[in-house]
Parts: C-alpha cells; sequence; structure tokens
C-alpha cells in the first residue's frame, strides 16, 4: 500500500545525500531533483496541479536549511514531506459521534453513497453497516438503486451476512420515493442511521446524475459519500471532481487500497476538491475498514517516526 510513492521519497532523499556537505542547498540544485520527483509523484497517480504544489513546499523546506552530514538526510526528508501531508490533508469528522448526537435528538442520521460501477459501493456500503453495528448504533440498508438488475438482491445478501435490515422496492421506482419511505419508517422505528444505497453511475451520463441530485433534494441527506476506487488512477481524481461539481460531495470511502501500490489517487481527490477521506477498504472482509486520518497515511507512506 503506497509503496511507489514511499520509493520515489527514498530515492529522493539518496539524491539529496550526494549534495549536501555541511553547506546550504541552493535552489538551483534542488531543481532539478525537485523536478524529477515531481514526475515521479504524477507517475505514482498524483495529481499534476497536487504533485506541483507538494514540491513547491518541498522547496520552501529545504532552500537554504543546512544539513550537517552527520545527519540523515532520509529522516530529514521524510520528515518535511510528512509536515507537507499534515498541512494539506483533512482530517474527516468523526461520523459514528454524528450519528449518535444525531440519535439522541429522535432523528436518524442519513447517510446517502454514490459512486460509479465496478468501484466496490455495495461491498462498502457493507462494512460501514457492520463497523458502525459493531459500535452499537442501529443501522437500516435502503437498496435504492432501483435501475440495475441484481443491485438489491446484492444489498440484500450483504445485509443478511452482516445483520441489519434492508428497504427495497421494486425495479423501476422511483428512488428518491424509496429513500424517502424509508426514511418515514427509520423514524418510527427509531434506527439510529440510514444508508442510502443509489445507483452506480458513470460521472457523464447527465440523466442519473440529476436521479442522485433529485434523491439528495428529496431527502437532505447529513453525509454525501462518494466511493472511489484507488486503482482508478487520475480517473478517480475526475470522478470526485465532477460528482461535487454537480451533486456535492462531503467525504470519500476509498476501495481497494489494499491492492495499490501507487496511492496517488487517494491523496490527489481530497485535495483537489477539499473534501475528507473518511473511510479505507484495506481487504475483502467486512473488518477490513478503516476510518482515515492524516496521522494513518503518513505512517503508511513516511513511517510513524516523521
Amino acid at each position: 500500500m503506497f509503496g511507489k510513492i514511499k520509493e520515489k521519497l527514498s530515492r529522493l532523499a539518496e539524491k539529496l545525500s550526494t549534495l549536501i556537505e555541511t553547506r546550504e542547498i541552493s535552489e538551483k540544485e534542488l531543481a532539478d531533483i525537485l523536478e524529477e520527483f515531481k514526475l515521479d509523484l504524477i507517475e505514482s497517480d498524483v495529481a499534476y496541479d497536487v504533485a506541483e504544489r507538494i514540491t513547491e513546499l518541498l522547496k520552501q523546506k529545504l532552500v537554504g536549511s543546512r544539513i550537517p552530514r552527520t545527519e540523515n538526510v532520509q529522516v530529514i526528508v521524510r520528515k518535511a514531506f510528512a509536515d507537507i501531508l499534515r498541512s494539506m490533508l483533512m482530517d474527516p469528522p468523526n461520523i459514528s459521534w454524528e450519528i449518535r448526537r444525531k440519535c439522541e435528538k429522535g432523528e436518524p442520521y442519513i447517510l446517502m453513497v454514490m459512486g460509479v460501477n465496478g468501484v466496490g459501493k455495495t461491498t462498502s456500503i457493507a462494512k460501514l453497516a457492520s463497523y458502525l453495528k459493531e459500535q452499537g448504533i442501529s443501522v437500516l440498508l435502503v437498496a435504492a438503486d432501483t435501475f440495475r438488475a441484481g443491485a438489491q438482491e446484492q444489498l440484500v445478501k450483504h445485509a443478511e451476512a452482516i445483520g441489519v435490515p434492508v428497504i427495497r422496492a421494486k425495479y423501476g421506482s422511483d428512488p428518491a420515493a424509496v429513500a424517502f419511505d424509508a426514511i418515514q419508517h427509520a423514524k418510527k422505528r427509531k434506527y439510529c442511521v440510514i444508508i442510502i444505497d443509489t445507483a452506480g453511475r458513470m460521472h457523464t451520463d447527465q440523466d442519473l446524475m440529476a436521479e442522485l441530485k433529485k434523491i439528495s433534494r428529496v431527502v437532505k441527506p447529513d453525509f454525501k459519500l462518494l466511493v472511489i476506487d484507488a486503482l482508478t488512477g487520475n480517473d478517480a481524481v475526475e470522478q470526485a471532481r465532477v460528482f461535487n461539481e454537480q451533486v456535492g460531495v462531503d467525504g470519500f470511502f476509498l476501495t481497494k487500497t489494499d491492492a495499490d501500490a501507487k496511492g496517488g489517487s487517494g491523496i490527489s481527490v481530497s485535495l483537489t476538491t477539499g473534501k475528507p477521506i473518511v473511510f479505507v477498504g484495506t481487504g475483502q472482509r467486512y473488518s477490513d475498514i478503516v476510518m482515515f486520518s492524516k496521522e494513518w497515511l503518513i505512517e503508511k507512506i513516511v513511517g510513524s517516526n516523521a
């Protein structure tokens, strides 16, 4: 996970080590090395403008700094990179706490989940439902994907496996109406959180994007979570941008990170939209879910001492 960025960061530190002889690092000396590092980041699926911002901040931190030969340049460069990530990334809201706070007021927390086909949206919903259930939060799933054949059955199968109820309707039904009715049901039965599964759609499909807008307008979700496949590279950034512009995104669920050796798309979707990664899928089991934090990501890329 994130191995490519780790490798490129180590290579940057090695090149800088050859320059340092107890003297200041000049901007001229750094320019070529950082330009190559920028291309390395882009190769690791970091968006171009994000890679530019990172390398510019690295230049500001390293130009003019005096690093004795006795110092470990690897440590210094890793710490600088970690500090940059800390300054750029957002920590997510504590969804569990927000759910409990609203539930105490007698209202269900409405979580609307979106994503294109194939990103692992339904499995991610099941992981999230299981995660919340383990914390003692009552969960109701809503099969509002009335478009794709088999979508509701897939969600029902997951719901049965983790032991949570699911509301469904006939295929072809208005998904906004399905979600609205489910909310009324949740209020009567005192469920704390409703997780709405919407139809997977390409971000270029205007009709389906309009359907998402309608669902959002009708149910007024507390949080709109976009599921992003870490393996899709720069397309993940484009999906994040379009969904955020068209429907609005409050945060991301990043899937398939266990198979992603690069890691750049996860950083980029957050930094290009200004919205946090909230959850990360780290494997195939329902328990393979991590609540994202900046320090979790920094430890994966840089190590625990940066």
